[in-house]
């Protein structure tokens, strides 16, 4: 069955909203793309408008920015800390934005969405 992001067919009472209107393409939702470290893996998808989305499945290097020097470099990641959003995502290693990674430089939080940007972006946390 297609996951939606359709209205609820219930009301927070419980009584079910009057029925109108079928499913239609630009209601459909697409499964969470789960970012892990490993080799490089994207890919490129067509939503709504034309416009694109590059999905990343997994990467080993992020973009690292150090808040004090101003300057952002290619990093390798070297493990996964933690992912505050949610404890199944940690547990999992899922990047999302706001999760904690381990790189060269020490330990930094990812700025961007790696699920639909396409590319990881960091900035380190001075300890």
């Amino acid at each position: 069955m297609a996951r939606s992001q359709k209205r609820s067919k219930r009301k927070y009472t419980g009584k079910k909203y009057k029925h109108f209107g079928k499913k239609r393409k630009r209601e459909l939702a697409s499964p969470p793309i789960e970012t892990t470290i490993g080799t490089e893996k994207k890919k490129k998808q067509r939503v709504l408008g034309g416009n694109y989305k590059l999905k990343l499945f997994s990467n080993s290097f992020c973009n690292l920015t150090d808040p004090l020097s101003k300057k952002t470099e290619k990093t390798k990641i070297l493990r996964f800390e933690e992912n505050p959003a949610s404890k199944d995502l940690s547990r999992r290693h899922i990047i999302t934005k706001g999760a904690i990674i381990h790189t060269e430089k020490g330990l930094a939080k990812i700025t961007s969405r790696p699920g639909q940007d396409g590319i990881i972006n960091a900035v380190l946390i001075k300890e």
